[in-house]
This record gives structure tokens, sequence and C-alpha cells, in this order.
């Protein structure tokens, strides 16, 4: 294979704060290995997406230790050393198990930029009452993540009683007129909760880095997050930690 086929760009993390990431799906096996190979040469990790079973059974033996590879989530870490992580920041929410890949896939590109976040899987308007028993804990974060398919009523729930940023998810879950995730994404954007924000259908790559953007900006500049106290909004220091944050990356 040729390598003017591939051209990494090493230098996105100093222009806006995020590496790029290797989206696997339609790569052939010879294209990963010769991006894993340049990623090597330069010493630096990269994050994989969309890695299926079978392409990461088929990597050369030579990278195959350095991948710390998750089916559920389509992701492998390459070249990758955990360090200490920030204080979780975000809380990931799915509305039902049938979300919960593309959920993962977020998680792992949070840690991936060593940012720990709270999962909360099925907590789905079905069964409200599973959410509301979890509503004081997530208030305590001020960026939401949000997963959902079928009608995608959760995200607009949650904007009636979160805080902070709400980034949803549409996700291809549903039968019939769900249409893959069309019929989510229009609800989300059709939704009455004011300042909710959506990426593309089972984009958890890129709702995660909406989130990175949004707390490195924060840390740069000094910004505060929010906490809710019953009818009052109170400052609190940007990248305070509920007491419950682990600290371990999620992966």
């Amino acid at each position: 294979m040729s390598q003017s086929e591939i051209k990494l760009d090493h230098h996105r993390a100093n222009r806006i704060g995020i590496e790029e990431a290797i989206y696997c799906a339609g790569k052939s096996d010879d294209q990963i290995g010769t991006i894993l190979g340049q990623v090597r040469a330069v010493h630096k990790s990269c994050l994989l997406t969309r890695l299926s079973p079978e392409s990461h059974a088929r990597i050369s033996a030579e990278f195959r230790p350095m991948l710390d590879y998750e089916p559920a989530s389509r992701t492998a870490f390459f070249n990758w050393r955990a360090r200490q992580t920030e204080p979780a920041q975000v809380a990931v929410l799915t509305a039902g198990s049938s979300d919960v890949p593309v959920a993962r896939e977020a998680i792992r590109t949070l840690a991936y930029a060593h940012v720990d976040s709270l999962a909360v899987f099925d907590v789905g308007v079905a069964g409200l009452w599973r959410l509301t028993e979890r509503m004081e804990e997530i208030r305590k974060y001020p960026v939401a993540i949000v997963a959902a398919g079928m009608d995608a009523a959760l995200p607009s729930v949650i904007g009636g009683l979160f805080p902070g940023l709400i980034i949803a998810i549409p996700t291809s879950v549903g039968y019939g007129v769900a249409a893959g995730g069309a019929t989510a994404l229009n609800a989300i954007l059709a939704s009455c909760a004011s300042g909710i924000t959506t990426v593309n259908i089972d984009n958890g790559y890129g709702e995660a880095c909406a989130a990175l953007r949004v707390l490195n900006m924060s840390r740069r500049t000094g910004g505060a997050a929010v906490a809710d106290e019953g009818d009052k909004r109170q400052p609190v220091a940007a990248w305070s930690a509920p007491s419950h944050a682990a600290k371990k990356p999620v992966c």
C-alpha cells in the first residue's frame, strides 16, 4: 500500500486540544497497520473508533500488545499510557441498555483524554422512577451526555431537570418509524426543552469531543460550573469534584 494514502494530523491537539482519532470503518487492514506504524514511529498514541472485532483480530501481532481494545464500543487505545484523571465532570446517561454501545464510545473517548465520567444506564422515561432516583447525583455534574433512540424522550426530560450543558446522542435503536435514528434526531431538534445540543446518529465519539471542547475551554478561562440548590443556582469553582467521583479512568 502506498504511504501517500495516509497523512496523519499529529498537531491537531496543539490547535484544538483534541487529538485526531482514527475512524477504522471502511479502512483496509493494510491502511490500519500503516497508521499504527506511523503513530509508533513518532512515539505518540491514538484513539481508534469503529474498529470491529474482526478487524481487531486481523491486526498484526507486533501491534496487538500495544492495543487496549473494548468490543462493546469498538474503540481501541494504541500506545496509550494511563495517568491520573481529572475529577469526573461528565455524566453519561442512556435511555436503554441498547444505547450502551454508543454511550461507551463516548465514555472511552473521554477516558482516552484522561477525563473520568459517571455512567448512568437504562434510565429511560418508560420507567421514570429509575431516573428520578439518580437525579440528585446527576445534577452535581456540569455536563450531561444523553444517548436515546426510539422517540428520544429522555433528553427532553433531562432538559427540564438538569441545569448544565446537555449534549444528546440520537441512536439508531428502535422499530419501524424510528427510521434508524432519524426520528430520535428530529425529536431532539424539535424538543421544547431549551438549550439541548445534539450530534449525528450514533456518534458517541463526536459527543465526547463536544464535551471535551467545553471542559478544555472552562479550564483555560477559569470558568465556573454551576451547582443547583433548590431555587438558587450558585457558582462553584471549576473542576470541583463530587465526593463520589471515581479516580480511575473508565475503560
